[in-house]
């Protein structure tokens, strides 16, 4: 299994909730610029928080990848979300290449649970960092690191 996760690019601060906040002319440019490292691919599903901003990531990769299906909605990766749920419902998944557009410090924590087995250790995102992993499948410390990609 390959997992990529895309933090969203960087969002307006204000809007009347958090979940609500779209992204920024230079959020929707940073998430164009990572995107290029999934052309080719084969990603069989796009998942997304369901907040507005990794929805809009969500959005531009799949325009941009040629994507034909639907981003599907993960509500289990928001913000706050405990990366240690999101495991069981990675491992419900039976693609082989999977992309998650969600948020920190959910991302950063997930990808270091996968990697060291804890929480201890998470990876470092900024807006729009991509984070390349693969194993046989999305459990604590069983993925390896592939890379790690920050927009520039």
């Amino acid at each position: 299994m390959r997992l990529w996760l895309l933090r969203h690019g960087e969002a307006f601060p204000e809007a009347p909730t958090d979940a609500e906040r779209p992204l920024t002319p230079h959020g929707r440019e940073e998430v164009l610029r990572s995107a290029v490292q999934l052309e080719g691919r084969p990603i069989a599903a796009i998942l997304a928080s369901p907040y507005l901003r990794a929805q809009q990531s969500a959005e531009l990769v799949r325009k941009a990848i040629g994507f034909r299906a639907a981003v599907g909605t993960a509500p289990w990766a928001t913000p706050e979300s405990d990366p240690r749920e999101a495991l069981s419902y990675l491992d419900e998944r039976e693609e082989g290449e999977i992309l998650l557009v969600s948020h920190n410090p959910f991302l950063g924590e997930l990808a270091g649970l996968l990697i060291h087995g804890h929480r201890q250790q998470p990876v470092p995102l900024r807006t729009a960092s991509l984070v390349e992993l693969e194993g046989d499948f999305a459990a604590a410390g069983l993925m390896n690191l592939l890379a790690l990609v920050h927009p520039h």
